[in-house]
C-alpha cells in the first residue's frame, strides 16, 4: 500500500522546468532585471506565480538561475576562448563570439550581462551587484590567461595583462551595447577586427 503523502511529494510539476527557465532567461535578456515583471516572466514561462516560487524561488533567485543558464549557453564562447593556443586567438575568440552572440537572430539583441542591469533602481540592486561580479570574474579570468601568455612568451614581457583584459572586455561589452542599439553584425565585426589590429606582437 502506498503512502499518499509520499505520492504527493513525488508528483511531477506538470511543466518542463528547463524550458521554463530558458524562457525566463530570454525575458530578462530582453527587458533587464527590473523591466521584467512577474507577469512577464510567468506568462513567458507558462506557469503561475506559485509554481514559479516553488520551482525557482523568488525573482532574484530566478535571475541567478537564468544568468547561470546564459553563461552555459549563449555566453559560453567566453570560457571556451581561454583554451585557445595563443593570446591573440583568445582575444579574437572573445570579440568574434561577442559579435555572434549579441546579434544572433534567435536571441534578443545585446548581452544579458549588460542589459540585465541597465536602468536598475533600488529594487534591482541585487541583480546589478551580481552582474558586476559576473563581468569582473570574466575579466579576472582573462587577465590570468594573458599573464600565462606572458610567461610562455606568447606576449611581450612588458605587456600589461590587466590592461589587455580590460581592453578586450570593454570592447566586447561595447559591442553588446551597440548590438542592442541596432548595429548590424557586419558593423560590429568591423569594430572587433579594428580592435584586434592593435594587438601587441610577441
Amino acid at each position: 500500500m502506498t503512502n499518499p503523502g509520499k505520492a504527493h511529494l513525488g508528483r511531477p510539476r506538470g511543466f518542463d522546468a528547463d524550458e521554463a527557465l530558458r524562457r525566463a532567461m530570454l525575458v530578462f535578456w530582453e527587458h533587464g532585471y527590473e523591466g521584467a515583471s512577474l507577469a512577464d516572466l510567468t506568462g513567458a514561462m507558462g506557469i503561475t506565480k506559485t509554481s514559479m516560487y516553488a520551482a525557482f524561488g523568488n525573482k532574484e533567485q530566478l535571475f541567478r538561475k537564468a544568468l547561470a543558464l546564459y553563461d552555459e549557453g549563449p555566453a559560453s564562447y567566453g570560457p571556451r576562448a581561454w583554451a585557445e593556443p595563443t593570446a591573440a586567438k583568445v582575444a579574437a575568440a572573445i570579440l568574434n563570439g561577442a559579435v555572434e552572440a549579441t546579434t544572433a537572430p534567435d536571441w534578443p539583441r545585446g548581452c544579458l550581462g549588460v542589459q540585465g542591469s541597465l536602468a536598475a533602481g533600488e529594487l534591482g540592486h541585487p541583480a546589478r551587484e551580481l552582474l558586476v561580479e559576473w563581468r569582473n570574474a570574466a575579466r579576472r579570468a582573462l587577465e590570468k590567461r594573458f599573464q600565462r601568455a606572458i610567461d610562455e612568451r606568447d606576449l611581450p614581457p612588458d605587456a600589461d595583462p590587466a590592461r589587455l583584459a580590460r581592453y578586450i572586455m570593454t570592447v566586447a561589452f561595447g559591442i553588446a551595447v551597440e548590438a542592442a542599439s541596432g548595429a548590424t553584425r557586419e558593423e560590429l565585426q568591423e569594430v572587433a577586427d579594428t580592435a584586434l589590429r592593435n594587438w601587441p606582437d610577441a
